[in-house]
């Protein structure tokens, strides 16, 4: 058993398509769960429930790494509100009024992204196939968040869930490419103090939406859905695509990203019963062609 785990652990390919398959579905379960579980409160429990299941075991290794998380707090906070409070809070609310096909489509882009935000952060070169790649990218999500008319566009009635959920996906592609920034801490130390902190953050928001939007019922189909969320794409998918990252590196890892509309628009269709519309066709080939254009200089 040992030998699997260590195998899977140096294997980056599978740990990134785990990591991406089980994100796929939390983008299911949260459209499917979207008039049951308030959107902060399934962020905010999802994260409580993985971090009471993560704490145990982080424990003796946050207090060993300590001092060196005092040292690096500011980027630390960074990383845990990007890639824990911020990204699924928005992708949940955005999923309150957007189909999952369109939200499956617009994260789609956080490969480009990482790329775009590689270049302004740190200066990581673009040439001028990857700079058309960028704009073609997001172009299809333009095309996918205006539904193909682009009147839409002009007069300003885009979809709430869509822009939220490009938000959440540009939070995460800062996530992603701050990553490289992260100190040398035992995992568990930082997926510990990333899930607790990001937890804590969003603590006054769940109180706001309870008091005043719509409080979470707690019964057998929620506590079901807080129970996956907090286990699957929270502990063992973060654990997956931060250690694919740190063998591989944030923009081949980032390009796994786009298994995402493969796994997600079977299982939209399939289980939400969603329509696949022309602009969904048109849109993928313009991301994905972006991708190809972007991620060249990788094959």
């Amino acid at each position: 058993m040992k030998n699997i785990f260590r195998r899977l652990y140096g294997n980056p390919y599978l740990l990134l398509t785990m990591a991406v398959f089980f994100w796929s579905v939390n983008s299911i379960v949260g459209r499917f769960m979207r008039l049951d579980v308030p959107p902060v409160a399934l962020s905010f429990w999802r994260w409580a429930g993985a971090s009471i299941l993560i704490f145990y075991f982080g424990w003796p290794k946050l207090k060993e790494d300590w001092p060196i998380i005092r040292r690096h707090l500011p980027l630390l906070l960074l990383l845990a509100l990007t890639g824990v409070a911020m990204f699924n809070t928005l992708l949940y609310t955005g999923l309150q009024s957007t189909v999952a096909l369109n939200a499956f489509l617009i994260q789609s882009t956080m490969p480009v992204l990482i790329m775009l935000f590689s270049f302004l952060f740190f200066r990581d070169k673009i040439n001028h196939l990857q700079g058309v790649g960028v704009a073609l990218s997001l172009a299809g999500v333009v095309l996918v968040i205006a539904r193909g008319d682009f009147q839409v566009l002009r007069t300003l009635s885009l979809n709430r869930g869509d822009i939220l959920i490009f938000i959440a996906a540009i939070g995460y592609a800062v996530y992603s490419v701050m990553l490289r920034k992260r100190p040398t801490l035992h995992p568990l130390s930082f997926i510990t103090f990333t899930f607790v902190t990001g937890t804590l953050m969003l603590l006054p928001l769940y109180i706001r939406e309870t008091l005043t939007v719509k409080s979470l019922t707690l019964n057998g189909p929620t506590l079901l859905t807080i129970a996956y969320v907090s286990i699957f794409p929270s502990i063992v998918s973060y654990f997956c695509y931060n250690r694919g990252i740190e063998l591989i590196g944030a923009n081949r890892a980032g390009l796994f990203i786009h298994l995402m509309p493969v796994f997600g628009t079977i299982m939209a269709i399939v289980f939400l019963g969603e329509s696949f519309f022309w602009f969904h066709g048109v849109g993928i080939v313009m991301i994905f062609s972006g991708i190809v254009m972007t991620l060249w200089h990788h094959k």
